[in-house]
């Protein structure tokens, strides 16, 4: 079995028992609070061993179980633990990783929450430094005496610039740092960091992996002492459960996830090499590209890209940006991406110039999701706007 049907065998089956289950083809969903047991005496070695048996569901959940087995197998991790949110997973692995005095090196353009995350954590005297682009030098150059975490996302938030994350680990272990990924844009079949060296996976279950823009959820995956001791410590503590419920959803989006990534793919490379064409638009951010900087980088550590990419309009300004992103009809303007629907974002918001130009961000940039919208529907859409 090569290792992309391997990925699908473990979407679909693995990490479930259905015979524990009468045979069910879908688990059941453990809605329980609690789990009872028969003697104090077991319920006292359950509960000094609360990550392996079934308490409270704070803790360990038989529904949710099934899809941290799925994760990790996906990653090629030893274990995974679900948090609430995306942004829940990589606050509790930043935090178990730092202590007071450490320092942080956030790589490139960080999604907008984690860098808020690495300014909030300063307050318990955890110090930051933030690169301006992914240069393998500059993280090197950035590290500090202090310096325990190298936090990146690959592709970059925004940017989609690429971060060559073996290099990157290889350094890290020289100098004793931990690194962690967030993986969301890629999901474990496009991208396995921990194959690449890096110690720990973050990923947002709410966008690819979940598919339908209707729950929220993160994971972390790692080695086995670590998601032990996340799960000790700021798992239980900061109480971000994932809930049965909505793990159900994420096992069903997991279902249709490779079916659905190779859509995406095929729609964001047309839209894509469309924009590249069109005359409105100065420059295509996407890894799929041949124009791409790092396209060769791509090759070497992703299995293919997804629907999310950015564009910069030639007219580079807030109100060029209104008109189009006002003129779509198929996409829609929103946040969020990685669903059915396709969306459309600007971080340009009229008053925030400044702060763009400080990033290295243009005032024209636009970011689309590509959905499961048939794309010549798509490229109308596009193209009517940008006239």
């Amino acid at each position: 079995m090569d290792a992309w049907s391997q990925d699908i065998h473990i979407c679909l089956h693995s990490g479930e028992d259905a015979e524990r289950y009468e045979g069910a083809s879908v688990p059941p969903i453990f809605e329980n609070t609690h789990f009872v047991f028969p003697t104090f005496e077991e319920f006292v070695q359950a509960h000094r061993n609360e990550s392996e048996r079934y308490v409270y569901w704070r803790g360990t959940n038989p529904t949710v179980q099934i899809v941290e087995r799925k994760l990790a197998m996906l990653e090629r991790g030893e274990r995974c633990k679900c948090f609430a949110s995306g942004i829940g997973a990589m606050a509790a692995a930043l935090l178990s990783c730092v202590q007071n005095g450490d320092h942080v090196i956030g790589v490139g353009h960080l999604y907008e929450e984690t860098k808020k995350l690495l300014a909030y954590i300063e307050r318990f005297g955890v110090t930051h430094s933030i690169t301006r682009t992914t240069n393998v030098d500059e993280i090197e150059r950035t590290i500090q005496p202090g310096t325990k975490v190298i936090v990146m996302e690959s592709p970059t938030s925004l940017t989609f610039e690429l971060v060559d994350l073996r290099r990157v680990a290889e350094l890290a272990k020289s100098r004793r740092v931990t690194t962690i990924v967030d993986n969301t844009w890629a999901t474990p079949l496009l991208q396995k960091p921990l194959e690449l060296g890096i110690d720990i996976v973050v990923h947002s279950a709410s966008k690819y992996m979940g598919g339908h823009s209707d729950f929220l959820g993160g994971a972390v995956i790692g080695g086995e002492a670590f998601i032990r001791k996340l799960f000790d410590h700021e798992y239980l503590l900061l109480g971000a459960a994932l809930a049965p419920l909505e793990a159900r959803m994420l096992l069903r989006g997991l279902r249709t996830l490779p079916v659905r990534l190779q859509a995406h793919r095929d729609g964001g490379m047309k839209v894509a090499q469309f924009l590249e064409d069109h005359p409105a638009v100065a420059v295509v951010r996407y890894p799929g590209l041949h124009s791409h900087p790092q396209y060769e980088l791509g090759l070497q550590q992703m299995r293919w890209t997804t629907g999310l990419l950015g564009f910069e309009l030639k007219e580079a300004s807030y109100e060029s940006v209104k008109k189009v992103l006002n003129r779509l009809k198929v996409f829609r303007i929103g946040f969020s991406w990685g669903s059915y629907e396709s969306l459309a974002m600007s971080p340009n918001y009229g008053d925030n110039a400044a702060q763009l130009a400080a990033e290295g961000i243009g005032q024209g940039l636009i970011r689309i999701s590509v959905g499961l919208e048939p794309v010549e529907e798509l490229l109308e859409d596009l193209n009517q706007a940008l006239q």
